[in-house]
């Protein structure tokens, strides 16, 4: 009877779950189909969606091939890899092709990266099989007898009509090359890779487990209940052994107490079946929360993580793919809502940072101030004061303290200490530094060589590769503008009760981090929100749902927007210029310019002592190349060595995407800097006047 009813119970339970199992993925596929509908009768968005094919947002081992401008560059790690990836399409090809045992096997794609995009694999290795399979058949009806005469042992006899029914090895790798492309043997190592990275759960898959255990716990309570109905003597053997043993033996009654979880079906010497581990929601929320510390380092990669302070406390994480014994050196600066992953998020072949660290480049990652953890000194800081800041902090304070810092490493690194005291006289320094930027980190290192020039301190560069920088935004979509107007008319209001733009609570930040995983595994759900999000931003075709779905953005911790800086955009949108932050009077603008009016940094780019290359995207909607081509005109007519560019990219492109073309662009770029040559400055004036409402000449402060 024990029996029967542990039967009927572990039916019913796989019923339950297969019912509820198959409910969830029903509602899936209906939200799933009506984003399709949505997305069908959406305007525009064939543009939009244009720019999502052929992205790789997750780090990977491989490359298709080495760069050009990485043929004579490549570190001796990155050489293994390439060559490791060409081996293993070659010899590893019979384990990922159609013809064997794992042949209906299909595994998921994901939305955004065709590497993801598998299907079943030809048919003619199919039929290659099925002939072998006749081979055998054939030669053992014909060999029967001569094994029965001659006594050959079974398994004797199978190994040598296998081997004689089977092709040589070379010649069988060889037939599936010829069948398979290496494009997609490649995608399905791909997809390995990337499901083997992502260790996040999303909302759905979090649904399917929090049902099953939801579904197993009440049918445990049910078996529970239904043995001690059938088997009321041991119930109240084991209640009265409870109760006497209650106590320092409480927790511990042999296996056989009412608190030890039972299995759902009844073991036997006759029937022995696993036992089942209880599951629990310990740990259960999982998200990828990987640092740029954990892609480089899961690289192959040297990484350093260096802890700066600015002047007014706040505490910034300052990355390095180091080589201490470089004399060239890279500093790569972030944009708006991003971090230092975005350099490192293509993998090896695709990223800057890794690009630049093959060429032989001491590689320096910044992060700007704004991170919901509110790194700072002061522990106890509020989040009203810790967001108080503009684009001027960015330029003035976290660039500045940022690169003082790498002047002091590679100082101590590369000079002795009888140099290190000629250095305090003497203004050249042992090594090179570039800086590319993007977007929001273009406008603050302009910010920072123009101020530091005006303050006649040295900023230390050899060369800016600005992509797509910041800075003029009068030339916008109209949902820019629209935007612009209704936010500079309610700001005022907006201010005393919101300090930034971010995700307060844990949950939520959560939340966002696997519902990135759920865009990418629905790809119509996937697609109507990437829409939508073009449209907020103008149209721009950028990878906005890839995006989300970097590990930088988890629950633990994620960029902000400070409510200033989101007004300094604004400000800069209305007058039509590039400047520095209008503190709303002109005695507040007094103090910290000398003058009652921001200063206008395009009015300073003469100031500009070193090249400066200037990266637009056509497609950009976010900043226009119109945009980047005010920068190139102010700084053409100052006379600055300027150089444009324009790519076929939207915003994101520039540091999100795999693009040859930009990374042989930019390398070529860095390559212009020698560094074994002395740095020559132009003699300008280090001194900015202008004129107050008196007419009187005042210098910046």
């Amino acid at each position: 009877m024990q029996r029967i009813v542990d039967n009927v119970i572990a039916v019913a339970k796989e019923s339950v779950k297969t019912f509820t199992y198959e409910s969830v993925n029903n509602i899936v596929r209906l939200i799933n189909g009506m984003s399709a509908l949505l997305l069908a009768i959406l305007p525009g968005k064939t543009s939009i969606l244009e720019g999502m094919q052929g992205w790789e947002l997750r780090p990977t081992f491989r490359g298709p091939r080495l760069p050009r401008w990485m043929e004579n560059g490549a570190s001796s790690f990155n050489q293994f890899i390439h060559q490791l990836s060409i081996d293993s399409d070659t010899s590893s090809s019979v384990d990922y092709s159609s013809g064997g045992e794992d042949s209906d096997i299909i595994y998921p794609g994901s939305l955004l990266s065709q590497s993801s995009r598998i299907s079943r694999e030809s048919g003619f290795p199919q039929i290659v099989d099925r002939r072998r399979h006749w081979v055998r058949l054939v030669l053992s009806w014909l060999l029967l007898p001569l094994r029965v005469l001659l006594g050959i042992p079974q398994n004797l006899f199978n190994m040598a009509y296998r081997r004689a029914s089977k092709t040589p090895v070379k010649a069988r790798n060889h037939r599936r090359l010829t069948v398979h492309s290496p494009r997609r043997l490649q995608s399905l190592k791909d997809h390995v890779v990337q499901r083997a990275t992502d260790r996040r759960r999303s909302v759905v898959e979090d649904l399917h487990l929090g049902t099953e255990i939801f579904i197993e716990s009440i049918f445990d309570n049910v078996h529970k209940a239904a043995h001690c109905l059938l088997a009321p003597v041991d119930t109240i053997r084991r209640v009265f052994t409870w109760f006497s043993s209650r106590g320092s033996e409480s927790g511990d009654t042999s296996g056989d107490g009412l608190g030890i979880s039972v299995s759902a079906a009844v073991l036997s010497d006759n029937d022995p079946a696993p036992i089942e581990r209880r599951t629990t929601f310990h740990n259960s929320l999982n998200t990828d929360a990987r640092t740029c510390r954990d892609v480089i380092t899961e690289l192959g990669y040297p990484y350093e993580a260096i802890s700066v302070v600015t002047a007014d406390g706040y505490v910034l994480l300052l990355e390095r793919i180091p080589r201490r014994d470089a004399r060239k050196v890279v500093y790569l600066q972030h944009g708006i809502l991003d971090s230092s992953m975005g350099w490192v998020s293509n993998g090896v072949i695709g990223s800057p940072a890794f690009a630049a660290f093959d060429q032989g480049y001491d590689v320096f990652l910044g992060n700007f101030r704004g991170l919901v953890s509110r790194e700072h000194v002061d522990k106890s800081i509020s989040s009203r004061q810790y967001w108080t800041y503009s684009i001027n902090e960015h330029g003035i304070e976290d660039i500045p303290a940022m690169m003082e810092k790498i002047h002091e490493i590679k100082i101590s690194e590369l000079n002795s200490s009888e140099s290190n005291v000629e250095e305090e006289n003497n203004t050249d320094q042992p090594y090179k530094i570039c800086a590319i930027c993007h977007s929001l980190g273009g406008a603050g290192i302009l910010m920072y060589v123009l101020t530091r020039r005006i303050e006649e301190k040295p900023h230390r560069l050899s060369r800016l590769i600005l992509l797509s920088p910041a800075g003029f935004h009068h030339d916008s979509t109209l949902v820019f503008s629209a935007v612009e107007s209704l936010f500079l008319l309610f700001a005022p209001l907006l201010a005393p009760f919101l300090p930034a733009f971010y995700i307060p609570t844990r949950f939520f930040r959560m939340l966002l981090n696997k519902l990135a995983r759920d865009f990418h595994n629905l790809p119509a759900v996937g697609g109507l929100v990437q829409t939508l999000m073009s449209y907020v931003v103008g149209g721009d075709s950028s990878n906005w749902v890839g995006v989300l779905g970097l590990p930088h953005y988890n629950m633990d911790d994620m960029p902000g927007v400070a409510f200033r800086v989101a007004l300094h955009l604004a400000q800069m949108k209305r007058s039509g210029k590039f400047t520095m932050f209008d503190y709303g009077s002109a005695a507040s603008n007094m103090d910290v310019y000398g003058s009652p009016e921001p200063l206008d940094l395009g009015e300073c780019y003469r100031l500009i002592d070193i090249p400066v290359d200037l990266v637009a995207g056509r497609k950009d909607k976010v900043v226009k190349p119109s945009m980047v081509r005010e920068h190139f005109r102010l700084m053409k007519d100052a006379g600055i060595d300027v150089s444009f560019s324009e790519f076929e990219y939207a915003h994101l492109d520039f540091t999100f995407s795999h693009r040859e073309e930009l990374l042989s662009y930019v390398m070529s770029r860095l390559l212009l800097v020698d560094p074994d040559s002395k740095q020559v400055h132009r003699q300008k004036s280090l001194k900015l006047k202008r004129k107050d409402v008196h007419g009187e000449e005042v210098v910046m402060k």
